[in-house]
């Protein structure tokens, strides 16, 4: 029998088969996938071959099949591991808020460069547009997502509560497998509940003591939408720990860097502290965001603290 693992809590994968059945699973013995050094052989949105076990409503997992794409973290800040988040997707959501809780553009510009490194189309949408009183917190949203749209990352602004631009958002995940991301509290699950309420996902309130959120998903899993699409949702992400880079090849998963690609003095450029660097004058001309280049330092020289 063949399938999609939907949902993974460790040892045990639910796994949605081709007929529309559900089946938990394990694996068989030591499977994994050669060459994976992750934490986790197995991650949702792997698609497997398992057979029914003798007597009995389980199932054992005896073949992955090989990936179209995946995105993955490290598993942990100073770990050497990686942590696999998701496996075969079309696109990854990151939903983003500027206030209870602030997603900092260093979280945001790690997650993009991680998407961009493993080739899978990003969008980014600025939840909680409720909460925005201010003339000022409207002009920084609006800057922002005119950064991010003329990079080439598809941009919204909603309204889980509000209902605003829902029917966009829908429209955005329609037809596609998509990840969504974002740290706990920025409003994943009550996103997904506007447009999907019979999942009727857990929701919690802000801590107001920290402005932060509460984790409320604990595990990844994928969900069927009605518009033929599927969404992944994540646990919430305190910190996305960007898997190494060479320093030579981090520009290129910066689209409006890589416009400027062997334009510099130097072919081996890192668009740090050498002379005659195209990119530094881009940013000097306001072509490239300075927040985005300050970001790409600090991934560039390891200060990146990964805080939200």
């Amino acid at each position: 029998m063949e399938g999609i693992v939907t949902r993974s809590t460790g040892s045990w994968y639910r796994v949605l088969t081709d007929d529309g059945q559900f089946m938990e699973c394990r694996l068989r013995g030591k499977l994994k996938i050669a060459g994976s050094k992750a934490t986790n052989p197995l991650a949702v949105g792997d698609r497997v071959i398992f057979y029914q076990e003798d007597n009995a409503a389980t199932g054992i997992i005896e073949e992955i099949a090989e990936r179209k794409n995946y995105i993955i973290r490290k598993a942990t800040r100073l770990s050497r591991q990686t942590h696999v988040i998701a496996a075969n997707l079309d696109q990854a959501v990151i939903i983003v808020t500027l206030a209870l809780p602030r997603t900092s553009t260093g979280f945001i510009d790690r997650f993009l460069v991680t998407c961009e490194a493993y080739s899978i189309p990003a969008a980014i949408v600025f939840n909680k547009l409720d909460l925005l009183n201010t003339q000022d917190q409207q002009a920084q949203l609006d800057t922002l997502a005119n950064i991010y749209q003329d990079t080439g990352y598809p941009c919204l602004a909603v309204s889980a509560t509000d209902r605003i631009n829902i029917d966009a958002f829908d429209k955005l995940l329609e037809g596609r497998i998509s990840l969504l991301a974002g740290h706990s509290g920025v409003g994943k699950s009550a996103l997904i509940n506007a447009i999907e309420p019979g999942l009727n996902l857990k929701v919690q309130e802000i801590s107001m003591a920290h402005k932060k959120g509460k984790h409320t998903t604990t595990f990844a899993e994928m969900f069927r939408l009605s518009n033929g699409g599927f969404i992944i949702d994540t646990p919430g992400i305190k910190e996305f720990g960007l898997v190494d880079f060479e320093a030579w090849e981090l520009c290129h998963y910066f689209p409006e860097m890589r416009t400027f690609f062997n334009q510099c003095r130097y072919d081996n450029c890192t668009h740090y502290n050498e002379p005659g660097c195209r990119v530094k004058g881009e940013v000097n001309k306001g072509t490239i965001a300075i927040h985005r280049y300050e970001n790409y330092l600090n991934m560039l020289l390891g200060t990146d603290t990964r805080k939200p």
